[in-house]
């Protein structure tokens, strides 16, 4: 993607912040506060082990338990209070951009982590490529706007030259250094961090970002919160800047992988039977692995899915061609029509299926296994997708069309915990 703007002055602008850090004292260990981001914990399995591993684990705040949804962000609101005055966090003495690092499973990413300006997607600066849904917005404007912080970072990517100058050199430079924290969680991938607060070292990042437009690989709900909160103040401040963890990709790339569905309310049985004449059908009696090697070769050839719940899979493809001229819309581009995500959405869900996109009736959940086995459980149907790639996704966003929700996973993603954004501090 091309992401230079058309000025210097036009592009990213990160600027450093004092972030909210743990106190190791304080806690079991860092990896024991740590968390996946919200929307990527599978609730209720997830949400539980993640409490019981330390009595101050982040998901307490990005996830709070109360009897009510309107209790939830003063719970966590009250508890981020708690742990501020008891010293558990606590906030860096100077503002910083922290270099970001975490590597596993043969994998190197690094990145700045800041507060980045706010734009409008108008403006072109920072790109979404999903719709979002009005709800969790709504969910997390209520927990950002009661605790008055930025509680884990989004991802952000730019292609920048693959070389070593501008912020990648900032961020080598800093590397080279001994971090303010380090740590490895339970998945293997270890996490350190750093804080640049030089002030010639932070001028070349900003001169070397200005230049670059971004796109949202992670996290558009809370960038479409940063905005609806932006928006409700009358007068520039804190709340024009939103936490973010920027990553050059052409030099640490990225993985793509899919987000899959579990449909509440409606048994694989049903399912099947409503998709005869309009999608082929084919039951595998294999393990997982060798049933995404099948949807992955079905995909090559066209909208493919893999559906489960009764203890079987059953690989779905080569969709009626009329089907799909009468059920999604003509009026976006031919690679967003041939999404299977709009397939999904425009075609199975809203018209074959009748399944309401509502949370009562549908789930998003990233991890695999879990889909499956949330489905047999629950006698449900989960709709395994197969991985857009990454330059479909570059290509609509650039030319300003918005993918279905929860199309793609970018990752790896941030662990969160490691720093936060606390926007009193800024008042």
């Amino acid at each position: 993607m091309n992401t230079r703007g058309p000025a210097a002055d036009d592009g990213l602008r990160l600027k450093p912040f004092r972030g909210l850090r743990y106190v190791p004292e304080r806690v079991r260990s860092l990896a024991a506060v740590t968390s996946p981001p919200y929307d990527v914990v599978v609730r209720p399995d997830g949400l539980h082990h993640l409490e019981s591993s330390d009595p101050h684990n982040i998901v307490r705040l990005i996830l709070p338990q109360a009897p009510t949804a309107d209790a939830r962000p003063r719970r966590a609101a009250d508890t981020l209070a708690e742990w501020l005055a008891d010293g558990v966090l606590a906030p860096d003495a100077e503002p910083a951009l922290y270099v970001y690092e975490q590597r596993g499973g043969g994998l190197l990413q690094r990145g700045l982590i800041g507060a980045l300006e706010l734009s409008s997607p108008a403006e072109g600066v920072v790109l979404p490529h999903e719709d979002v849904m009005p709800h969790v917005v709504e969910e997390r404007a209520a927990l950002m706007r009661t605790t008055g912080a930025h509680l884990e970072p989004l991802l952000l990517t730019y292609r920048g030259d693959g070389g070593t100058t501008g912020a990648t050199a900032v961020i080598e430079r800093a590397v080279a250094g001994a971090p303010l924290l380090a740590t490895t969680t339970e998945d293997g991938f270890s996490h350190r961090l750093w804080a640049v607060t030089d002030p010639a070292e932070l001028s070349a990042a900003a001169a070397d970002l200005a230049g670059h437009q971004a796109l949202i690989a992670d996290g558009h709900h809370r960038w479409a919160t940063y905005l609806r909160l932006r928006e409700e103040r009358s007068c520039p401040g804190p709340w024009n800047y939103g936490l973010v963890l920027l990553i050059d990709t052409a030099r640490y790339p990225l993985q793509v992988r899919a987000i899959h569905r579990l449909l509440h309310r409606l048994p694989v049985a049903e399912a099947l039977a409503a998709l005869e004449g309009s999608f082929r059908v084919r039951t595998l009696d294999v393990p997982l692995p060798q049933a995404l090697d099948a949807l992955a070769e079905a995909a090559g050839g066209g909208n493919a899915f893999l559906l489960a719940g009764d203890g079987r899979f059953h690989l779905v493809d080569r969709p009626d061609p009329a089907l799909l001229e009468r059920t999604v819309r003509r009026d976006r581009p031919e690679a967003w029509r041939a999404l299977d995500a709009t397939v999904l959405h425009a075609t199975l869900l809203e018209h074959v299926w009748r399944v309401p996109d509502a949370p009562e009736h549908i789930a998003y959940l990233h991890d695999t296994e879990a889909a499956v086995t949330q489905a047999v459980r629950n006698g449900a149907t989960a709709v395994l997708m197969h991985p857009v790639r990454e330059e479909v996704v570059r290509d609509l966003a650039r030319q300003g069309v918005t993918m279905p929700r929860k199309s793609t996973s970018f990752g790896p993603k941030p662990a969160t915990g490691l720093v936060l954004r606390s926007l009193a501090l800024e008042d």
